[in-house]
């Protein structure tokens, strides 16, 4: 499958709309488009989703080690990718969208804020383009697409500023519908704030693309097709283990708004190797049979009192103190705690049976990839073994003084003194969030 990268000069120049933009006009032109996200995000590639019909992937070298993310690339299904970068094109020092493209051998197409510029957005182009010389990366700059950029004598100044050397892919005129409102974590997801189609067709119209088909390219072919082991070598997938249908596991997998942030990877490996059995806490439903639970992250902060009023927390206490495999991610940790406060200061009581009392604040606690080394045997590691992810939460938990905690901090913050992974009876919770690339999905199957 042919990609392209679309990457941005700075965080907040429009690549989401951009690349909604992209998917919308090769898709008008009869392409199947499987749409990617460069970096650790749950929000944007909802929003790919609703627009290309189609789960986006995960490309993050830090989470999924070089060969990992090229497999998860090629996972992907459609005529051509389009991936989305994160920040600005070399912004990052674990995974940027100059990584992706470079280890990918994928072209970037610069996105340029135009709304005040012309030949300055040839400038600035022409200078990330010779910056990857400067710093001896591979990094094909093919050309530009002008944000917020007025037709006519506008259009045409940039296009005409730029060197033969940069192709021009088009713009994306202002338009006030074009706006996806925001809130702590990021913007809304796409289930509860799309952008309109009339304003999407309006977006795609002025794209090049004949000039997006033309540029995009192969990537190179992944060495292994299984998946990375947690010294970085290839191993196999584990058999399944005794469970549900056909001897497989059932797990248990919170899915509703509380529990939004989970990678199309990590679910399409339940189903692999076991029987994802959805469940909403927060819409009432109840804990199904399983052998296992899976709570991602999302925002419990939301919905605290839905999930304080319905069964699932309940039986979920009941079922983990009689040894009940549960693993929670963020949001997933924060339900498994014993306690959860709003910023508007009420408290509520969540499953209790993690130690730990959780708070939100105004202000984000933690942003950073992340490497884990397992202190003990847990859920979804061995004792010494490492695990990558990121963490990104607005939360903070104060644990009991006799807490236990599975994994050391290496690489961010944790849950406090460098250290992650509450645990009690076989429940763990952590800020981490892992990719299933890292081999926590697998090691968490392997324990069912």
């Amino acid at each position: 499958m042919k990609g392209v990268v679309l990457g941005g000069t700075s965080s907040g120049v429009g690549k989401t709309i951009a690349t909604l933009a992209a998917i919308r006009a090769l898709d008008r032109e009869g392409l199947d488009v499987q749409p990617a996200k460069a970096g650790p995000d749950f929000i944007d590639p909802s929003h790919h989703e609703r627009v290309a019909g189609r789960p986006s992937r995960t490309l993050d070298r830090w989470l999924q080690g070089e060969d990992g993310f090229r497999r998860n690339y090629r996972r992907g299904e459609g005529d051509v990718c389009v991936v989305e970068g994160v920040m600005g094109l070399y912004d990052g020092d674990a995974s940027s969208t100059a990584m992706v493209a470079e280890t990918l051998d994928l072209p970037v197409v610069l996105v340029v804020d135009a709304k005040a510029g012309m030949e300055s957005v040839a400038a600035t182009a022409l200078g990330f383009r010779e910056y990857a010389a400067r710093i001896d990366r591979d990094i094909d700059v093919a050309g530009v697409l002008a944000q917020r950029a007025h037709g006519g004598r506008h259009a045409e100044g940039i296009r005409e500023a730029l060197p033969d050397e940069l192709d021009y892919f088009g713009r994306i005129a202002p338009d006030d519908d074009l706006t996806i409102p925001d809130r702590h974590l990021g913007l809304h997801m796409g289930e509860e704030s799309p952008l309109g189609d009339e304003a999407l067709d309006a977006a795609a119209e002025h794209l090049r693309v004949d000039r997006l088909r033309e540029v995009a390219r192969e990537p190179p072919e992944p060495e292994s097709e299984f998946a990375v082991d947690t010294s970085g070598g290839a191993a196999a997938p584990a058999e399944s283990r005794p469970g549900g249908e056909d001897g497989r596991p059932r797990v248990a997998v919170a899915r509703d708004d509380a529990f939004r942030f989970v990678y199309p990877a990590t679910l399409e490996r339940i189903r692999t190797r076991g029987e994802l059995v959805p469940f909403a806490p927060a819409d009432g439903d109840d804990l199904p049979e399983c052998d296992g639970v899976y709570l991602p992250g999302g925002y419990p902060e939301n919905h605290a009192a839905d999930l304080a009023a319905g069964p699932a927390l309940d039986t979920l206490a009941d079922r983990a103190a009689d040894g009940l495999p549960a693993f929670g991610e963020c949001g997933g940790l924060m339900a498994l705690a014993e306690s959860l406060t709003t910023t508007d200061g009420e408290t509520y009581e969540m499953t209790g049976v993690l130690p730990a009392d959780v708070t939100m604040h105004d202000r984000y606690q933690a942003l950073d990839h992340v490497e884990l080394r397992a202190r003990e045997d847990t859920l979804t590691a061995a004792s010494g073994e490492r695990r990558r992810g990121h963490e990104f939460h607005y939360s903070s938990a104060d644990p009991a003084a006799d807490a236990r905690f599975a994994f050391d901090v290496e690489r961010g913050d944790g849950i406090a003194d460098g250290r992650d992974g509450l645990t009690e009876y076989r429940t763990l919770g952590t800020y981490c969030h892992c990719h299933p690339e890292s081999g926590a999905v697998d090691a968490f199957l392997d324990s069912l």
